[in-house]
């Protein structure tokens, strides 16, 4: 297999901080995300290698592997161990030769980095044992607008070449994460698979907006209405609602729907609440007849 730099994939250079790889991937994701690329035959591939180089790279400990064993980075550290583990057991053979292992002779200690993987994945000198490695884990992003977070709903996407249907839970919270076990690289030599791991970017809407469990918005009203009071119908996730406004409310009050809010991520039944804000519009374009009840009413009012 090709060596593949992750650092040129994601762009940056090798002194990035990890805000930086972090800000690399969000970008990149975006850009070439499948879904988004339908005439590129090779987009999954490109999108792999960038959520690979992500799982790599974001990780402290999985950096410091790659920085150091480059392209053998998940089995480097296996490697010198079992060079050790070796070099003593040869040292061990040559001690205790008059125990019977005169003519004993070891190819434990000549092969290169490659020969040693050999051995891992069909054994280099006839043993049948070998070594299972568990496949990388997976990140990737999905995007949901307020409406699809409010209600929980089956969502297919694609990751790695494979779609993957997965239920969205109602509440779900923007930049929140979640792991779907086994759905990651896969494993070597009959290893597990890795998982995958989601990360929901929830934008709101232009009515709505979100604040954790909260939601605000704000709706017009007529001078009469907010002189006089009255009832309006607002739209909300859950349908219609009627809302009674009491006479003298004055411009920017606000008002709050108890449990008319964002749903609880997996709390069943429970939800934020809703805050309106009432915003008075001004009459235009008065007739003469209303100019002259506006007057008379401001004498009346002095």
């Amino acid at each position: 297999m090709d060596f593949i730099d992750y650092y040129k994939i994601l762009g940056v250079e090798r002194t990035a901080t990890t805000d930086d790889i972090k800000k690399a991937y969000r970008k990149l994701a975006r850009k070439l995300h499948p879904d988004l690329n339908p005439d590129d035959r090779d987009a999954n591939k490109k999108f792999q290698q960038l959520n690979e180089a992500n799982a790599v790279l974001s990780d402290p400990d999985k950096r410091k592997k790659y920085n150091q064993y480059g392209e053998n980075w998940e089995h480097g550290e296996t490697y010198e161990q079992s060079r050790a583990q070796q070099q003593r057991s040869q040292n061990s053979g040559s001690a205790n030769s008059q125990s019977g292992f005169e003519g004993f002779s070891g190819d434990f200690g000549g092969g290169d980095f490659s020969d040693f993987f050999g051995s891992m994945f069909g054994n280099r000198g006839g043993s049948s044992r070998s070594t299972g490695f568990r496949g990388q884990d997976l990140n990737t992003e999905l995007q949901l607008n307020l409406t699809e977070a409010y209600t929980s709903h089956k969502q297919t996407f694609s990751v790695n070449g494979k779609n993957i249907r997965i239920t969205v839970p109602a509440g779900v919270e923007n930049g929140q994460t979640i792991k779907i076990k086994g759905q990651g690289g896969k494993g070597a030599n009959g290893g597990p698979d890795g998982d995958l791991y989601i990360t929901f970017l929830i934008s709101n809407t232009a009515d709505f907006k979100r604040t954790g469990n909260d939601l605000y918005t704000s709706v017009d009203i007529d001078l009469y209405t907010a002189l006089l009071g009255g009832d309006l119908i607002l739209n909300t996730f859950s349908g219609k609602i009627k809302l009674h406004v009491a006479p003298e409310t004055q411009n920017n009050s606000k008002i709050r729907l108890k449990g008319k809010g964002f749903p609880v991520y997996k709390k069943d039944g429970e939800f934020g609440d809703l805050y309106v804000t009432y915003n008075v519009k001004l009459p235009s374009n008065l007739t003469e007849e209303q100019k002259i009840l506006l007057k008379q009413l401001a004498q009346i009012s002095k």
